[in-house]
């Protein structure tokens, strides 16, 4: 772990009719403490401005100090928002999971593409994952005291030498104990089992899952939920760990294993507990579970549903905004990764009953990271520059923004949307949800 100095949180936006805009806040500026306290961090920050009365050292882009006195209603938000949540540094792992993503890249693109995230912080803020193999004495007491639950845990396995063996770390062993440190502190966890063929699965998926339930358990249970992910591999991975991808056939039984203990979960808790991943039924082409399946989708953010989430979401919508028609004839195409191509079928016929629109679907696997089966967020431009140039042409390729580091317009490659643009020789359009999707099949003054 690697924390760097406290620096000023710098703004980046600042919230239209906010506290902020009404006292003068501008881009640029910085806060540099709250009531006397430097802010580590978002969760700092949010927490210190919960107060009435503030007062706030300032810094502005001109390097000039400013105090700046703040009375409001408590818990009332400034409406400022930051360059990064963290404002000491990245807490980075130690791990070396032979199957991490960032492994598994070509040397030489940007430096933010290597950076290896295992903060609880960011698992609080925004549901990333960590292993708890990085956290110091002062970290975990500071879980505890601030009441930071719930926290997304990587668990993988819940045998010690299975996990050590995973993540290569000794510290990796504890996790069982660790899980009954947040059971005594009555703090939570969703869960997470990536499955690595011939390492952590078959018996060993039983045994983690059986574990993970037991501190399912209770009137504030530890363990909330827990995903079972298959290992996603490319063919930058180093070689010496000899891991193998998900076949269609141990996806059909990784599927069969996990339902039967849904089963039993269920009889348990009234919740089937352990969910798995979208891509095992893509991988073992397995018609995907009803929406019903997923209760109040608690994995969405490890993709257990979100295919089912994404159709319910696409057809509210295009019931309430899908005209019968369009004035002019239009051509687009629609780039998603070929994993999900069978499951979006039925939604490019609806858009295509649309009288004058058009609507290809490219269903794309990535040759650049060596996969058959391509999820759509794992596309880069160079996949689609290859794929798509031969192609007819089309008035616009509709792009799903997921594909775009943080949704800017660079693609895992480097590659720009604008570089693919004038490769392809065709306009682009970023589309950033289900509603922009479908305005932009009818809207005329999508180009310039």
């Amino acid at each position: 772990m690697a924390l760097s100095s406290i620096l000023p949180a710098k703004i980046t936006s600042i919230v239209p009719n906010s506290i902020a805009e009404e006292i003068g806040f501008e881009v640029g500026d910085s806060i540099v403490s709250i009531n006397g306290t430097k802010p580590r961090d978002l969760i700092d920050y949010n927490f210190l401005c919960a107060d009435e009365f503030l007062e706030l050292e300032v810094l502005d882009s001109q390097g000039k100090l400013h105090q700046v006195e703040i009375e409001k209603d408590y818990d009332e938000n400034l409406g400022l928002e930051f360059e990064t949540a963290l404002f000491d540094g990245l807490i980075q792992c130690n791990n070396r999971c032979p199957f991490c993503f960032i492994d598994q890249q070509p040397p030489g693109k940007r430096d933010t593409l290597y950076l290896k995230d295992d903060d609880y912080r960011l698992s609080f803020l925004y549901g990333s994952y960590l292993t708890l193999t990085n956290l110091t004495e002062k970290e975990w007491q500071r879980i505890e005291g601030m009441r930071l639950s719930p926290l997304y845990v990587s668990v993988h396995a819940t045998e010690p030498d299975i996990r050590i063996k995973l993540l290569k770390n000794e510290r990796a062993g504890l996790i069982k104990q660790q899980f009954k440190w947040f059971q005594e502190k009555r703090l939570q966890i969703h869960a997470q089992v990536v499955v690595c063929p011939g390492i952590n699965d078959g018996i060993h998926l039983e045994r983690t899952l059986k574990d993970l339930a037991e501190f399912a358990l209770g009137e504030i249970p530890a363990i909330l939920s827990a995903a079972v992910v298959p290992v996603g591999l490319t063919k930058f991975r180093p070689r010496e760990d000899k891991l193998i991808p998900v076949s269609q056939q141990k996806a059909k039984e990784v599927i069969q294993k996990v339902q039967s203990l849904q089963e039993v979960f269920y009889q348990q808790f009234g919740s089937n507990f352990v969910w798995l991943a979208d891509e095992w039924f893509l991988i073992a082409q397995e018609e995907l579970p009803p929406e019903s399946h997923y209760e109040d989708y608690p994995q969405i953010g490890n993709g257990v549903g979100s295919i089912r989430q994404f159709i319910k979401e696409f057809q509210a919508t295009a019931k309430q905004l899908l005209p019968q028609k369009i004035e002019k004839p239009k051509t687009l195409t629609w780039v998603v990764g070929n994993a999900v191509e069978k499951a979006f079928q039925p939604l490019v016929k609806q858009l295509n009953q649309v009288k004058n629109l058009t609507i290809n679907l490219a269903a794309l696997n990535s040759d650049y990271w060596g996969q058959e089966i391509t999820v759509t967020g794992l596309l880069t431009g160079q996949d689609i520059v290859t794929q798509l140039n031969n192609k007819d042409k089309v008035d616009a390729i509709l792009l799903p923004s997921i594909m775009l580091k943080d949704h800017d317009t660079v693609f895992l490659d480097d590659m720009t949307v604008e570089e693919v643009s004038n490769r392809l020789k065709i306009p682009i359009i970023i589309v950033d949800s289900i509603t922009t999707l479908i305005e932009n099949c009818y809207s005329f003054n999508m180009y310039s």
